[in-house]
């Protein structure tokens, strides 16, 4: 017997835990229904692949709460194994690892040929740089 035909249906992955979502979705959907990361147009997300209709709007936002419940467990889980290092919220919080000083813009100066000279990241030598 032919297995019948599948819809393949992409979400982003904004709020869902994989782990969380590989566990649900077979409950939400019945055991034919697959999922697994999926790129589209840049965008990571989930290819869900099943024989009828992709998740609800109540399934997602369900999902999305297990999701955030799994997140405060591993974070809570990690606070516990290193109780002295502090727990940084929310978890993309951008570290600044170093800052430009405002004197590189008025350094740079124009080449021979009219160009803006760029200099290099690290300048700890205080030369050019050629290029080979």
């Amino acid at each position: 017997m032919a297995s019948p035909p599948m819809n393949k249906y992409w979400i982003p992955h904004l709020d869902i835990h994989k782990k969380v979502i590989t566990q649900e979705l077979q409950y939400y959907l019945g055991p034919d229904a697959t999922v697994r990361p999926y790129t589209r147009e840049g965008e990571d997300g989930f290819l869900i692949t099943t024989p009828g209709a992709c998740l609800t709007d109540e399934q997602i936002d369900d999902i999305c709460l297990k999701s955030k419940e799994m997140w405060e467990r591993q974070a809570a889980a990690r606070s516990q194994s290193n109780p002295e290092k502090p727990l940084k919220r929310p978890l993309h919080q951008p570290v600044l690892i170093s800052k430009a000083s405002g004197e590189g813009s008025r350094r740079r100066g124009r080449d021979r040929r009219g160009h803006i000279s760029r200099r290099p990241y690290d300048d700890k030598k205080g030369g050019e740089t050629s290029r080979k």
